[in-house]
């Protein structure tokens, strides 16, 4: 059997690069998907490359909003009846300029996409993981978490956040037989990468099936024994 087989999978940021290839993933391994970002086109795009048998819905929302997201939530568990994973891959980037430099809308803009999005999902999913009995939270964070890096500060802060909530959560679910794991990248072999980075070297980063692979370990049985984990996917940059 496969290791997500029924078993319904929140994915967000889904008409991204990542979640698209987090999508393509968990629907190889059986999982029953919803999937959400700002995009309703890109994700019915998405939905029309899934292999045939795959169940899924599409929702746009808005993860700021913290209304959105409980209705969201709320019409997944209605069309299938429990929820038991969540695959959060909603985040934004950006440089800036020194610390003295930076506006307060700058610093809003990274720690809302990345932290508040985070907070907003965990809140609204967590009561119904508590009904199913189990599940797994896989979060975003980035490299960029683990120490402060020059005109990255606001980016850098906002993803810690996300691995300190991630802790704080597997911390208060450990009882449940609910895990919570964050997964930090590296540089992601994107498009947009490779054209913003012409002189690097894309394959010493970090491919999205690769990174996908280690979000659908973490959602499965097969991490059952690892919660509150920052799990480093550096490539070999």
């Amino acid at each position: 059997m496969s290791d997500l087989h029924a078993r319904t999978i929140l994915i967000t940021g889904a008409s991204g690069n990542l979640g698209a290839a987090t999508a393509q993933a968990c629907a190889a391994q059986g999982a029953r998907l919803a999937l959400t970002g700002r995009d309703p086109a890109a994700l019915t795009r998405l939905q029309a490359t899934l292999p045939a048998n795959v169940e899924s819905i599409a929702l746009a929302a808005d993860l700021l909003d913290a209304a959105q997201v409980t209705a969201l939530v709320q019409q997944i568990v209605e069309r299938f009846g429990a929820l038991h994973g969540v695959a959060n891959l909603v985040g934004g980037f950006s440089m800036g300029p020194a610390i003295q430099d930076t506006t307060d809308t700058a610093w809003n803009a990274m720690l809302d996409l990345n932290a508040r999005s985070a907070f907003h999902i965990a809140r609204a999913v967590v009561p119904h993981l508590l009904t199913t009995g189990h599940g797994s939270l896989v979060n975003i964070a980035a490299r960029a978490a683990t120490r402060g890096i020059g005109h990255l500060g606001p980016y850098c802060v906002a993803k810690a956040a996300v691995i300190t909530l991630t802790e704080t959560l597997a911390d208060e679910l450990k009882a449940s037989g609910i895990r919570a794991n964050c997964v930090l990248p590296g540089t992601l072999d994107t498009p947009e990468n490779r054209a913003a980075m012409p002189d690097s070297d894309p394959a010493t980063w970090v491919s999205l099936e690769a990174l996908a692979d280690v979000i659908v370990f973490l959602l499965s049985d097969r991490a059952r024994g690892i919660t509150g984990a920052a799990i480093p996917v550096y490539g070999r940059s």
